[in-house]
């Protein structure tokens, strides 16, 4: 992307350097007019899109205006032409006033008006070009400072390209406006075809090695060693709730997070009851509070987003992540209030599963943290046929629990004291399993309605599913809606 920027700062060049001053406003002008002449969210988008560039080019002129007293500035001049014969010092002068101006159109731009005044000759000012090209990778490089490796390394890789490209073209920049010259002998159109065919020079040439630049750049700037973030958000941008997917698909990924703490609470939950770990018992139930905490910033977030224009789908999708973040929430509460609470039970009275009775909870429990991983899956991919490959599942597993409870009493009337003394625990903990499972299974109703999968009753293909299925169906959409 770095390097099809830098083809694009190069049109722009051309751009100013020609007499369209009238394109910015007449940008603005449709933008504004695409914007709010349909309440669609393309031709809204694209209509933020006009305005978006056409304020970039007013002010891309408004700081060549500003630089007009530099370009005149009699000082500079002298300043410049000692450099004709030096002209590896113009290119460091000239990164150097782009770092510190952050603007590498206006050093461009300010190279080609010298040149054209004659203040400098054609190869003082390819020279400067040069240099602006260096300095605009040194900006982003340093302003970047203090964020992780990853937000930095495409820079680094940036001004790699830009250094290795310097020092490649140096030993024959005399010789370049010479073949510039084909295409315009005046000093001005020289240095803006000297920044464009740069441009384009170091995108050719780098494209094809951009994966050995990531692993350099991965080389030279590692990750850091990480620490937990506790119930603190990773990846809730603010900067991107004016641009709706964007944000959805950043508090997706969030879910993601919040799904994964569930998932590691629902594992350990297994560990407790077969153990009898009470210090584990106690990081499950302090993992609540991560659960809770990535669930409320999650939920403020999309109250946020909500602020903002929604389209249909975009709508849609909008409950879809408050449905699944709220039913995953519940899932964390079950574990910390019920579950929790039947193991400390256990632990305290000191009771003991039956081994057939200890197989039975390790396969039910195996079945939900099974149907907790695809129903992530599901709701990040809204596939139909893993939505009713879900909902089955809910039906084998209600048959299953029905065939534990009958084997736990058979035990019972055959007198084993463990199913005995545990017989509360034991179906207590089938039934909060159960309850998990049906709300990871709630994400499959909207899919497979608005597929028009469901009747009034149960899955049209299969006659496995009783009438639950549109209870739990009406209700999620009751709960989703009282949400939106």
């Amino acid at each position: 992307m770095l390097l099809g920027a830098g083809i694009g700062t190069s049109i722009t060049a051309q751009y100013l350097s020609l007499d369209l001053h009238w394109l910015g406003p007449l940008c603005i002008i449709v933008g504004v007019i695409g914007f709010f002449a349909s309440e669609s969210g393309m031709p809204r988008h694209v209509g933020r899109l006009g305005i978006g560039i056409g304020l970039m080019l007013l002010s891309l002129e408004m700081i060549i205006g500003a630089s007009a007293p530099l370009r005149d500035a009699p000082g500079l001049a002298a300043i410049l032409l000692p450099l004709e014969r030096e002209p590896i010092l113009g290119v460091l002068l000239f990164a150097l006033l782009t770092w510190l101006s952050h603007a590498s159109l206006a050093t461009v731009l300010l190279a080609a008006s010298l040149a054209k005044a004659g203040t400098v000759d054609p190869t003082l000012a390819v020279a400067l070009v040069i240099g602006a090209n260096l300095g605009t990778a040194i900006s982003p490089l340093v302003a970047s400072t203090g964020q992780p490796p990853a937000a930095r390394r495409a820079q680094l890789a940036n001004l790699i390209t830009r250094v290795i490209a310097t020092l490649a073209v140096l030993p024959f920049i005399s010789q370049l406006p010479h073949w510039l010259a084909y295409a315009g002998e005046d000093g001005a159109r020289m240095a803006v075809n000297a920044h464009t065919a740069y441009n384009i020079a170091i995108a050719v040439a780098f494209l094809p090695f951009v994966t050995l630049l990531d692993k350099l750049a991965r080389r030279l700037m590692p990750d850091l060693p990480t620490l937990e973030s506790g119930g603190k958000p990773r990846y809730l941008d603010n900067s991107a709730l004016d641009t709706p997917t964007v944000a959805l698909a950043a508090a997706a990924r969030e879910t993601l997070r919040l799904s994964d703490a569930v998932a590691r609470m629902l594992d350990d939950t297994m560990t407790v009851f077969t153990k009898d770990d009470s210090k584990l018992a106690k990081t499950v139930e302090k993992a609540d509070d991560e659960v809770d905490g990535l669930y409320e910033a999650i939920k403020l977030y999309l109250t946020e987003l909500s602020k903002h224009g929604l389209d249909e789908s975009e709508s849609r999708r909008y409950v879809d992540v408050l449905t699944f973040t709220t039913n995953l929430e519940h899932i964390g509460d079950i574990i910390d209030k019920n579950l929790m609470e039947l193991a400390q039970k256990k632990i305290r009275n000191k009771l003991a599963f039956s081994k057939e009775g200890l197989a039975e909870l390790t396969d039910f429990h195996h079945r939900v943290a099974a149907n907790l991983q695809m129903a992530c899956n599901l709701f990040m991919s809204g596939d139909v046929k893993m939505a009713r490959q879900l909902l089955q599942e809910k039906a084998e597993l209600r048959l299953a629990e029905q065939r534990a409870a009958e084997s736990h009493y058979e035990r019972i009337r055959a007198g084993r004291a463990e199913s005995i003394e545990t017989s509360a625990i034991h179906l207590d903990l089938i039934r909060d399993l159960k309850r998990v499972n049906s709300h990871l299974t709630a994400v499959a109703y909207p899919i497979l309605e608005q597929a028009g999968e469901l009747t009034a009753t149960r899955l049209r293909a299969d006659e496995r599913l009783d009438r639950s299925s549109e209870k739990d169906a009406a209700a999620a959409r009751n709960g989703s809606a009282r949400m939106a």
